[in-house]
């Protein structure tokens, strides 16, 4: 791993719960592998293009890092509703990532549904740059996940390749399309084909009790949660 800088902005407005301060430790890299990522993963850290980052917030432990034991996964209800509503319909297309005007135009209206639905800051047009440094741009292994409706695009989600499992970083989609509950859909397919490739693991990121958009992580059960002796437990069964 090559690290170019390591610091810590001051507190400021929680993104995920707005009623609290938040503060995170960014680490910028021009270099990593699968396996220094993964345990990062293992300690807490998560990425977005080349910067690490984690919550170092002095009076809250609300962002806890979940992943889903592969072995030990099973769909519930809904969950199994949402497969059946898409397989057969829903064509997912795995590639390297890439910059098109569908995935922009895709993105923005994402946002924009987010901004009104949910509070979501405003967020003007993405750029060609904005959006290469972030999903584009990866210091390891990456996979681009392209979901459609006939020809037209519907999802797109971004996951890294690592020793031993998937790690599900971002995913948006039409809103016009929200009743397929395109989001349940992306994480499934993870998880399958995670399974697939015999790996043990998908990392979810953070879950938040309280954050809307972030809540949704703990339905894919029995899955587990990091604790700060470093140790995996069971979080939701």
């Amino acid at each position: 791993m090559i690290s170019l800088i390591v610091y810590t902005p001051p507190p400021s407005q929680c993104g995920y719960l707005p009623h609290k301060k938040s503060q995170l430790t960014y680490e910028i890299v021009a270099e990593l592998t699968s396996t220094e990522y993964g345990d990062r993963l293992n300690a807490g850290w998560r990425r977005f293009g080349h910067s690490l980052f984690r919550p170092t917030c002095e009076k809250c432990q609300a962002c806890q890092s979940v992943r889903v034991p592969i072995a030990s996964f099973v769909p519930n209800r809904s969950q199994r509703r949402a497969m059946a509503a898409n397989d057969g319909d829903v064509k997912l297309v795995i590639d390297d990532p890439s910059v098109t005007d569908a995935k922009l135009d895709l993105y923005d209206r994402f946002h924009h549904f987010q901004h009104l639905s949910k509070g979501w800051p405003e967020h003007g047009p993405e750029t060609v740059a904005a959006y290469a440094d972030s999903f584009v741009d990866n210091p390891i292994p990456t996979e681009e996940w392209c979901y459609y409706l006939g020809d037209k695009l519907i999802g797109v989600g971004y996951v890294d390749l690592i020793p031993d499992g998937l790690s599900a970083i971002y995913f948006f989609h039409d809103p016009e399309e929200r009743d397929r509950s395109l989001g349940t859909y992306n994480v499934l397919c993870v998880l399958r084909e995670t399974a697939r490739r015999k790996l043990p693991h998908v990392y979810m990121g953070y879950y938040v009790e309280g954050c809307r958009s972030l809540e949704y992580k703990s339905r894919f059960r029995p899955n587990e949660v990091l604790h700060p002796d470093g140790e995996w437990r069971t979080f939701l069964d």
